[in-house]
């Protein structure tokens, strides 16, 4: 008996499996004449899959349902390298599947259905979905800074599964401006789908070039039944008279006003005399004589009860082996750190001539302490040590000037690179 897909042809949880089958050699059938809404409501599919959803694998010993189980069952019918060569490989093919499913489907898809009508579309609900669909994908892009595959040295079944969830979002969601933010994950995307075994099943790839519109949410009227003239005649009669011109803009202003976004509770502290666009201009625009301009203005403007100063520390700088995945790991963390630009400022330096590098950080937060949101947003916090600057210490005041200015050597030593959020 062959195995048989019940889906539809254009089914991103499809192409996982047909995909797999390519690599593995086995022969994949689609089920003919499958209707999506008709075919997976009768009862003989039912039996298959008690909620209906697709897609659905017939073989030999029964049906099997949820789209990764599929893959993995195909994955393994053959001897194959989809799923490495150790017991190692196999946990980080599966972390990378799980990983793929919730960080980076589960968002693309629950900023896709509201926008096609397919859910409620809620704005907060939106920019929750794609602030951790960014969060995802800047892992992923540090991760694939310096791996061409997710796992090894080729494609494997997370790849598979990872392609064909950001198949969506390239296609659908995910535009040029949105995904030139994380260049490895598009330099990964299209390696992928311009394999043999990929364009076999997907063809040629476009990205799209808008999100789309959100959907009205309004019903289509039904359709009038025709009416006798004596219905026409008393509708006549009874014409009620149009609102006021005042009423309807009211009526249309209730129903389309936003609702107010909860503020930041950095926005609720009391006014500060730091400017600190002001602080960003005058950094940027100063090329000489810096200590006597920049780091001068600096401390003029420096409010110690609006800002904190800290510094941080990198905990795992014997893992810095190699200077531009050292170079990569920092910028993805300035990346993931673009939540907090309107309230911080900060200097990250990567420092050694030689393997293992240091990396030290400078940082200027609104508020006495570091943001929360900013610590359950970015996950990179955690891997340094943070410590408040101590202004009365001369000496921890000079190191935040020389911080500031790429001071060269650094505490003894050669700069690698420095680099600037502001």
């Amino acid at each position: 008996m062959a195995l048989v897909l019940y889906s539809s042809k254009t089914n991103k949880n499809a192409f996982k499996t047909l995909i797999v089958a390519e690599y593995a050699g086995v022969k994949v059938e689609l089920a003919a004449n499958f209707e999506m809404g008709v075919t997976n409501k009768t009862p003989e599919f039912i039996k298959m899959n008690p909620i209906g959803k697709i897609p659905v694998l017939q073989t030999p010993d029964g049906p099997v349902f949820e789209s990764n189980a599929i893959a993995r069952y195909v994955a393994r019918l053959t001897d194959n390298a989809l799923y490495g060569s150790s017991l190692i490989d196999y946990a980080h093919i599966e972390q990378w599947i799980d990983f793929s499913t919730l960080e980076i489907d589960a968002n693309l898809v629950s900023w896709y259905r509201p926008r096609t009508g397919r859910a409620p579309y809620l704005p907060p609900a939106e920019e929750a979905a794609i602030s951790a669909l960014k969060r995802g994908l800047a892992a992923l892009d540090s991760h694939l800074a310096s791996n061409t595959y997710l796992v090894g040295h080729s494609v494997t079944l997370a790849d598979i599964i990872l392609t064909s969830n950001l198949y969506l979002g390239f296609t659908n969601l995910l535009t040029k401006s949105f995904t030139s933010e994380f260049p490895h994950v598009e330099r990964y995307f299209w390696t992928l789908v311009n394999q043999p075994n990929f364009k076999k099943i997907l063809g040629e790839v476009k990205q799209t070039e808008s999100v789309p519109p959100v959907q009205s949410a309004k019903k289509p009227e039904p359709k009038k039944e025709a009416k006798s003239k004596k219905d026409e005649a008393k509708k006549e009669a009874k014409k009620e008279a149009p609102k006021p011109a005042k009423a309807e803009a009211e009526e249309e202003e209730e129903e389309e006003a936003p609702k107010p976004k909860p503020k930041n509770p950095l926005d609720l502290l009391p006014p500060s005399k730091m400017i600190l666009d002001e602080w960003k201009r005058l950094y940027s625009n100063t090329k000489t004589n810096f200590r006597e301009v920049a780091i001068k203005g600096f401390w003029d403007m420096y409010d110690p009860e609006g800002y904190s100063l800290w510094f941080c520390d990198y905990k795992y700088n014997d893992e810095n082996t190699v200077s531009f995945v050292t170079l990569n790991k920092v910028g993805g963390f300035l990346q993931r750190m673009d939540l907090a630009r309107k309230y911080a400022f900060g200097k990250m330096l990567v420092i050694g001539s030689e393997p293992p590098f240091k990396v030290k950080g400078l940082w200027l937060f609104r508020g006495q302490e570091i943001p929360q949101f900013v610590i359950d947003e970015c996950y990179d916090m955690e891997l340094y040590d943070w410590k408040k600057v101590d202004l009365s210490d001369e000496a921890q005041k000079e190191r935040v000037n020389q911080m500031i200015e790429d001071a060269e050597p650094f505490e003894g030593e050669a700069l690698l690179d420095a680099k600037c959020f502001k």
